[in-house]
């Protein structure tokens, strides 16, 4: 049998992902600030769309999305990569691309509800619904994905990954069939996930001596610390 020449130790991020790291000078933990800036993105498209405080026009969460959603939450997944954390990597890296190219269709230089007005009646037409369902429902299936990768991780977060599923899906039908119900119920559904996404960046956050507070994240299998 051969000896191992150096020691892996197997450590749990916030989410209580496993993964393998090998020995590198210390870095700060990147998991706050992505699954806060995560969670101040989701909920303010949530609230936004659900009209409140009757607001109708959403486009002041564009800076919100571009900056702190998009560039903060890519940051956070660089360092998950320097980290060796390829699932908070990938999740980080993906959703700060969903934000960037989510706010760049509400951003008028970019051309693209402009490409789906009718230049007559100055009205969004219906195949702008129908392109932004199938835009929906291609980040549906990547949030199933990352769901499925989340199987081994807390409960806080696999509950979080599949009600953003579910948001998703209702968000993508709501436009594809033009069911108010449907919207209301996908937005609905972000605020539960920003809330749960909150508690997670809460608890990354809070951990260790930085608070007296230690939220649970509920790990869903026993943690073998064997190497």
């Amino acid at each position: 049998m051969v000896q191992q020449t150096e020691q892996i130790e197997r450590r749990f991020s916030a989410e209580a992902h496993p993964q393998q790291v090998k020995s590198r000078p210390a870095i700060a933990n990147p998991l706050p600030l992505g699954l806060l800036s995560f969670a101040t993105g989701i909920f303010l498209v949530a609230i936004l769309d659900l009209n409140a405080r009757s607001v109708t026009t959403p486009n002041i969460v564009v800076g919100v999305l571009m900056f702190f959603g998009g560039g903060c939450q890519f940051i956070a997944g660089l360092i998950e990569f320097i980290n060796c954390n390829t699932f908070a990597a990938s999740l980080f890296c993906s959703f700060a691309a969903f934000n960037f190219s989510y706010a760049i269709i509400f951003l008028p230089g970019s051309g693209i509800m402009a490409a789906y007005t009718d230049t007559e009646t100055g009205e969004l037409r219906a195949e702008f619904h129908q392109a932004l369902a199938m835009y929906l429902m291609a980040w549906f299936i990547l949030s199933v994905i990352f769901t499925i990768g989340a199987m081994r991780a807390s409960w806080v977060l696999f509950l979080d990954l599949v009600f953003l599923d579910f948001c998703f899906l209702f968000l993508a039908c709501g436009n594809m069939v033009g069911n108010t119900g449907l919207l209301k119920a996908g937005y609905s559904m972000g605020l539960v996930v920003a809330f749960l996404t909150y508690y997670a960046g809460c608890a990354a956050l809070w951990a260790g001596d930085t608070t007296p507070i230690h939220l649970p994240t509920f790990a869903m299998y026993a943690h073998n610390e064997e190497v």
